[in-house]
């Protein structure tokens, strides 16, 4: 079953059940760290004082983790709106770094280079805009990464279009599904007057940016 042979990432069934596994996750930790710090506050009203400063630091962390929680849903449904829109691509020896991109303006944590869908030749790339469940892939960009790591992301599955957003993911050691899914962002800086249309950017290539939710000038 090859994943490039879908219309959209989300037709290929294990893709579908991979993030549906990264949603109940999220949902799960959420209701973990929710439910963990409201029991101890329970445990806490019938039992001595003192008890209460044991419990004290996962109440601080508890609350921190929540919040956390919460952060994660918004890029899982942006990665849903992807792979409705965009097909995978499983590309190999795609350039990447972990180091500043010098294109690149604002936070970026590692980023691969894709080729322009219009202009094969020129590379653009995409970055991690933030920490967030990043350390994975961080871990196999360094540069003095093992080989072994390496080779993890020689070969990596794209959907998306550089020129707007895309969404990352290993393969799986079979090959047959996603993992470690991640979205990644176009964070070039618009010198010169760059605009969408200079890359080559068709309306419908705008249209189907629009959908993930870009909205390109």
């Amino acid at each position: 079953m090859n994943p490039a042979d879908f219309a959209t990432a989300w037709d290929h069934p294990p893709t579908r059940l991979t993030w549906l596994r990264h949603m109940c996750m999220n949902v799960l930790g959420l209701i973990g760290w929710a439910g963990g710090w409201i029991v101890l506050l329970g445990i806490s009203t019938y039992t001595p004082n003192w008890v209460v400063w044991i419990f004290m630091p996962y109440f601080f962390y508890g609350f921190y983790r929540v919040a956390i929680q919460f952060k994660y849903f918004h890029p899982a449904l942006r990665m849903l709106r992807i792979l409705r829109t965009y097909p995978w691509q499983v590309l190999r020896g795609v350039p990447n770094g972990l180091g500043d991109h010098p294109d690149v303006v604002g936070s970026q944590y590692g980023w691969f280079e894709f080729s322009n869908p219009s202009y094969p030749d020129q590379l653009l790339p995409l970055v991690f805009g933030q920490h967030m469940r990043t350390e994975w892939w961080r871990r196999r960009l360094a540069p003095r990464a093992k080989p072994k790591l390496k080779a993890q992301i020689e070969v990596v599955w794209f959907a998306g279009d550089p020129r707007f957003i895309g969404l990352i993911a290993a393969p799986t050691a079979s090959g047959q599904a996603p993992r470690r899914l991640q979205v990644i962002n176009q964070q070039m800086a618009a010198d010169g007057g760059r605009s969408f249309s200079s890359w080559g950017a068709t309306p419908d290539d705008i249209e189907r940016g629009r959908r993930v939710g870009i909205y390109p000038a």
